[in-house]
């Protein structure tokens, strides 16, 4: 199920339990988007108060790290969202389990840390919310996967769905296909970036300028995304339109073909599932 984007006010309190790239920019698109007050929002770290300072200045958001304080915070928060390093996952939940009420929603963005993992250093049921956001989040065009614990009631989901719209599409997925959907869109912008470096090392080597190359390619990939999602053609179909029997991108991509580049993007996916697997279940040994 993917849901689009839309407007909507989140009332409750906010803290985001780590001041990352990946929080910034949650927070950057609920502000943008008038999803929720900067004031309801609070971003923790545990040492980096120079972060905090800028985080704090340029989003008029609420920002903390003492010890003691930061403890009361959590424990009156109604949302709390995990942006921790997985590193620091254990020491951090446990901890924090001991702070929460019944319905303290949790939201995860840690990577490779299962519900059922969150709950165990937790200590209780909590209601989770398992997230995987990409880097384009940053500028909101993210896709995120969710998938939620059995403990979420309507609301919390509605909450969820909500944080992650400000800053792109949602995808709901059970949480065995979490992995794949990394595949896909958690590292895919990298791949599509991989594809557009070769792009423009071949328009250099042909004479154009690293400028024109950037620009050529740049507007090539902007355009054709846009024609999948505007057309809501499949790109098999926009493919066919574009290539002409015989002619010069057939050529094109026969060359690819005869480097299997089909099978090997498919291959690159299941590979980045299956890395992203290992390392959950390292990370979960490394807990326990």
């Amino acid at each position: 199920m993917i849901m689009s984007q839309q407007q909507a006010m989140i009332a409750q309190p906010i803290t985001f339990y780590g001041a990352g790239a990946m929080a910034e920019a949650i927070v950057r698109g609920l502000i943008g988007r008038s999803v929720v007050n900067a004031g309801s929002l609070t971003m923790l770290n545990r040492s980096n108060s120079g972060r905090l300072e800028e985080l704090k200045h340029r989003y008029n958001v609420k920002t903390n790290n003492d010890p003691a304080e930061t403890a009361e915070i959590l424990r009156e928060s109604p949302i709390i969202v995990l942006a921790i390093k997985p590193k620091d996952a254990a020491n951090v939940l446990r901890k924090l389990g001991p702070l929460l009420s019944d319905n303290t929603l949790i939201v995860s963005v840690i990577a490779g840390l299962t519900i059922r993992t969150i709950q165990d250093l937790l200590g209780r049921k909590q209601p989770v919310a398992r997230t995987m956001p990409n880097t384009s989040s940053s500028i909101g065009l993210g896709a995120t996967g969710v998938s939620f614990s059995k403990e979420i009631n309507d609301q919390d989901r509605q909450t969820v769905m909500t944080l992650f719209q400000a800053v792109g599409t949602v995808t709901v997925v059970d949480e065995d296909k979490l992995e794949i959907l990394t595949g896909i869109s958690g590292s895919g912008p990298a791949y599509i970036y991989y594809m557009m470096e070769a792009m423009m090392a071949a328009g250099i080597r042909g004479g154009l300028t690293p400028q024109q190359c950037k620009e050529l390619t740049v507007q090539t990939v902007l355009g054709a995304a846009r024609m999948v999602q505007q057309t809501g053609e499949e790109p098999a179909a926009l493919r066919a339109k574009v290539t002409s029997p015989n002619g010069s991108t057939q050529a094109a991509l026969e060359t690819l073909d005869k480097g299997d580049f089909f099978e090997t993007v498919i291959a690159a996916v299941n590979r980045c599932a299956e890395r992203s697997r290992e390392m959950g279940a390292a990370l979960k040994e490394g807990i326990s």
